[in-house]
């Protein structure tokens, strides 16, 4: 199943794009990010059998083993990409929202968009290593 990061605004040479770069590289399964300008531009077609999911600050609190659980869930399935929205610093269009299958959040804080795309990275490398049973992760 192939993790897909469709984040508004330009990353370019940062600390940020340093450590999503470093978590995609460990991650078994196909990885794809798609930047957009900060207004404006179109995300590839989504097939309709992909998984949508906005980065909310609204949006459902997942622990790593649940998040892992439904990744697992969905690649089971045979859902062929799992598509993760990032907005810009002003957030996500309603209608982005709107129309995704989950709405995720990492805590009830507002975090900066860039870094939100380093942590989605840091989180699906610990998925997936969970999935693959690797001792990365420690729950407790």
């Amino acid at each position: 199943m192939l993790l897909h990061i469709v984040a508004r605004g330009k990353i370019g040479r940062s600390p940020e794009a340093e450590l999503v770069d470093r978590y995609l590289k460990r991650i078994a399964w196909p990885t794809r990010v798609t930047e957009l300008p900060d207004k404006g531009g179109r995300a590839p077609a989504l097939d309709s059998d992909a998984i949508l999911v906005a980065m909310d600050e609204k949006g459902q609190q997942l622990g790593s083993l649940a998040f892992a659980e439904k990744l697992g869930r969905w690649r089971d399935d045979g859902r062929r990409e799992t598509r993760f929205l990032i907005g810009a610093a002003d957030g996500l269009e309603p209608a982005d929202r709107d129309r995704a299958d989950l709405l995720l959040a990492f805590g009830a804080a507002t975090w900066p968009h860039m870094l939100a795309r380093a942590m989605l990275a840091e989180q699906l490398w610990r998925a997936t290593s969970i999935l693959a049973g690797h001792p990365y992760h420690r729950e407790g």
